[in-house]
């Protein structure tokens, strides 16, 4: 039994580095594959929740914070789960690099749905990863691979949809 719980939380963490040591390399790569620009960064406070075994939803509180020092503007949201996800967190942070088609966005561009999957292991302090892709008519894209930072016990593997909205 404890070799099958020591696998369970090892596992995700596992898949969770290796996509983090991924993205770190690909990141550089993003701005060539989609011919965009990085035009800022996108960091998220995840809400504490509860893991209903088959899924969950979370809010979340953001800020987009653009490059060359121009105005951030925020953003609300929620973040929801559809599969395995047992436990509770108590916070998070989430921080993508984001980009566009030219240098220039517009206010509340990256509001829409972005759509993907999650890996999440937690016990004390956690690590996740989020593969989301969407936005508004695609002309925004959050880079492909994103970190979580958490506090709580859970594991999770989902199938994850996260919806933004501008907040005025």
């Amino acid at each position: 039994m404890n070799k099958f719980l020591a696998f369970a939380f090892a596992a995700p963490v596992a898949v969770a580095a290796t996509m983090a040591v991924a993205a770190d390399r690909q990141s550089y790569q993003e701005d060539d594959r989609y011919g965009g620009v990085k035009i800022g960064t996108l960091s998220c406070d995840v809400g504490g929740g509860i893991g209903y075994v088959l899924g969950s939803a979370k809010t979340l509180d953001c800020s987009f914070r653009p490059t060359g020092g121009r105005r951030g503007e925020d953003y609300s949201g929620a973040i929801r789960k559809l599969g395995v996800d047992v436990g509770f967190t108590t916070r998070g942070k989430l921080v993508w690099a984001v980009f566009a088609p030219t240098a220039g966005y517009h206010r509340g561009s990256l509001g829409g749905v972005y759509e993907g999957a999650s890996v999440e292991a937690t016990l004390g302090a956690g690590i996740g990863a989020n593969v989301l892709v969407g936005g508004t008519s695609g002309s925004i894209s959050l880079q492909l691979l994103s970190v979580t930072g958490q506090i709580g016990l859970n594991v999770a593997a989902t199938g994850t949809s996260m919806t933004l909205n501008p907040v005025n």
